[in-house]
């Protein structure tokens, strides 16, 4: 899986910094966290293609996490997309629908989706599971996990044991169908591991530090957690419903998380500044990284 910070400012942009938006490259899609305004543009400095974005999640409704859509939306359909594009996201996604639709003149021919969701599982195939939580914002605001599914290892010496020939049976094991040699039936779990963790990659959209997103970060291979402010602002952090960076970094501590990387930077800290930021994040949970635009994480 390969993770693009497009941007990664808080509610205004700064020089170095676009408002928020995460590109992720994975099982042969492109899927965006957030787009906020000025996320069609900073593409072009990338290698992400506007046109293979398959599926949008917004985590809620201010505008820095938003503002990006009509553009995008209206872009696709001038580029002459055809493929679907999905956008998933809290109560109130269809009225953001009318909006951009209502905005200007435009025409879109191509097929899309706005789908409401709640806690829970968004999406399930053989290779993923995407999923969100509520979480504490002053807004309805959700958090989004996506996990890798791994089989579980083939144990071949074991196979071959059981007079397992070496060859396409192998395959049918390890995908949990069971194959007959000379008579007897031999089942998947005679012949597979214990189960395997994959990836997962975690996006606390915009939270106070909460048990809710502790829970649903356990584990994490890849926390990115918002860190709109440092200690010194802990008061302004609880008034605007965010978190500070020693926040972050208490969330990716309790939830076992192996790395963090911290994002959602306000303009209040020039460049120089935010580096106190990641001291104090990495103070609590030394394997922070602090996220600039453009920045491309490859998680394994």
């Amino acid at each position: 899986m390969e993770i693009i910070f497009l941007g990664t400012s808080s509610a205004v942009h700064s020089k170095e910094r676009n408002q928020v938006s995460i590109a992720l490259k994975a099982f042969g899609d492109v899927i965006l966290f957030d787009c906020g305004e000025g996320t069609q543009k900073q593409m072009l400095s990338t290698k992400v293609s506007p046109m293979k974005v398959s599926k949008i999640f917004i985590s809620h409704f201010h505008g820095d996490h938003i503002l990006g859509l009509p553009g995008l939306i209206q872009s696709l359909g001038l580029l002459g997309r055809e493929e679907k594009l999905t956008i998933y996201g809290p109560k109130g996604l269809q009225q953001l629908k009318n909006a951009i639709f209502s905005l200007g003149y435009c025409k879109i021919d191509y097929p899309i989706d706005f789908i409401e969701i709640e806690s829970g599982t968004i999406e399930e195939t053989d290779e993923y599971i995407i999923s969100c939580q509520s979480v504490r914002h002053n807004v309805p605001c959700l958090a989004y996990s996506i996990e890798e599914k791994k089989k579980p290892r083939f144990l071949r010496e074991k196979a071959i044991e059981l007079g397992v020939p070496v060859g396409p049976a192998f395959g049918k094991l390890h995908n949990g169908e069971e194959v007959e040699i000379d008579g007897r039936i031999i089942k998947p779990e005679q012949v597979l591991g214990e189960p395997r963790k994959g990836i997962k990659i975690t996006y606390s959209g915009d939270t106070r530090p909460c048990e809710e997103m502790i829970e649903f970060a356990k584990d994490s291979t890849l926390l990115i957690h918002e860190s709109t402010f440092t200690s010194e602002e802990a008061q302004n952090a609880e008034e605007h419903a965010h978190s500070t960076a020693a926040d972050a970094a208490y969330v990716a501590k309790e939830s076992n998380s192996k790395k963090l990387i911290i994002t959602h930077i306000s303009t209040r800290y020039g460049e120089s500044y935010s580096k106190v930021l990641l001291k104090e994040a990495q103070e609590v949970f030394e394997n922070t990284e602090m996220a600039h635009d453009f920045l491309e994480v490859e998680v394994r």
